[in-house]
């Protein structure tokens, strides 16, 4: 990522999620005008930064106000172990069951640790899930052996390939419910030029 990209720190704290809708893995208002596919890893460091310093600005600025809407997407880059990766995005898209996948994604990416390091395990993730607030944490156990969950993460590294999308964090951008295209931001300041445009 080019440096100067990560502008400022919002905590959970901070409520940078409190009253922004979440829906299954989008963050935002459905009727929104502007989609933002974000691609991540939930093991990759930058996709930490991005999410924890440049997204929360995007938030407040576009995301809350009902202008854009963004979705989660998974792509495997920084963890090594596919079985791993399967098992860490399951688990996030169980949360988004409850809508809670955004508040899960911001809480492993706080509690992210040295790559290829192994943390990520069972314990790991209860530990994540149990920071959601509201989460059943049954039902989500129950949930995260659901196959269709890998389908969906399957469905995501398709629409990766298919976008020429190689790295995380990476990025569609489009008018919701038309054609999203690639975007690669130079800056953060990309972000808003590109979302005005499009408005």
């Amino acid at each position: 990522m080019p440096a100067g990209w990560y502008v400022r720190h919002v905590s959970s704290e901070d409520g940078l999620l409190a009253g922004v809708a979440q829906r299954v893995n989008a963050l935002g208002q459905p009727a929104a005008p502007v989609t933002l596919d974000y691609f991540g890893d939930l093991q990759c460091p930058f996709c930490k930064r991005f999410t924890l310093e440049a997204l929360p600005p995007i938030i407040e600025r576009w995301v809350r106000p009902g202008e854009v809407r963004i979705s989660y997407r998974a792509l495997e880059t920084a963890t090594r172990d596919a079985d791993v990766f399967v098992a860490q995005q399951a688990a996030a898209l169980a949360a988004g069951r409850q809508d809670g996948e955004w508040s899960f994604v911001e809480a492993f990416y706080r509690e992210q640790g040295e790559e290829n390091s192994g943390y990520v395990t069972e314990a790991f993730l209860r530990g994540i899930a149990g920071r959601v607030a509201g989460l059943d944490l049954s039902r989500w156990a129950r949930d995260r052996s659901d196959a269709g969950l890998a389908d969906e993460i399957a469905a995501d590294a398709r629409a990766a390939v298919e976008a020429g999308l190689t790295g995380t964090p990476s990025f569609l951008i489009g008018r919701t419910g038309g054609r999203v295209s690639a975007f690669t931001p130079a800056d953060p300041a990309s972000f808003d030029a590109a979302i005005e445009t499009l408005l």
